[in-house]
């Protein structure tokens, strides 16, 4: 049995090959990271027992006016995805999720929004 922890950053690109090229044009300032668990502080400080993703940084509808990048990040938290996850076919799939709603983040869209958006609203 292979205990080596599963490869997110494969996840990671093969999602992004999903994501419209309009969108992923416009990712040039943020970083994508995994990091293994949220901290406790963190997850304080977003008010949120456990995390999958995070979104850090200014979103681009909240850009000065002349439209300057300001840098960014998204983590994916490696241990709660892969606990969620077992199965390396859904968790592929949750790093895409997870990778797409903190991206949503970056264009200023909330998670009230998401929630509507994906009830077909």
């Amino acid at each position: 049995m292979d205990d080596s922890p599963p490869d997110l950053e494969r996840f990671i690109a093969q999602a992004l090959e999903h994501l419209p090229v309009a969108f992923a044009e416009q990712l040039g300032s943020v970083a994508i990271v995994v990091d293994e668990e949220p901290t406790p502080e963190l997850l304080a400080s977003v008010g949120a027992p456990g995390l999958l993703g995070l979104y850090q940084g200014v979103p681009r509808t909240r850009w000065g006016a002349d439209g300057t990048p300001v840098p960014s990040k998204i983590t994916l938290f490696r241990g709660p995805l892969t606990r969620a996850n077992p199965d390396p076919i859904r968790l592929a799939r949750a790093v895409e999720d997870t990778l797409f709603h903190e991206i949503a983040h970056h264009f200023g869209i909330d998670d009230a929004r998401l929630r509507e958006l994906r009830l077909g609203e």
